[in-house]
């Protein structure tokens, strides 16, 4: 299997290298390895769906309160 670095991944899917390291680093990227302080990533990894919430849904429940 090829890998590729933070550096690159983060070109491939217009990220930060720093943000694609704490995304391997939570586990939201499956295959990674990390050798050393590298983290290795798969090439046919795809990039992680945004986990923000968009409905506004947390926000409502908070201010009701």
């Amino acid at each position: 299997m090829d890998y590729i670095s933070t550096i690159e991944a983060g070109e491939k899917w217009n990220l930060s290298h720093r943000r694609v390291a704490i995304l391997c680093s939570e586990g939201r990227i499956p295959g990674v390895k990390k050798i050393g302080n590298t983290w290795l990533i798969p090439t046919n990894a795809d990039k992680p769906a945004d986990a923000r919430v968009k409905t506004g849904k947390y926000i409502k429940s908070q201010s009701e309160e």
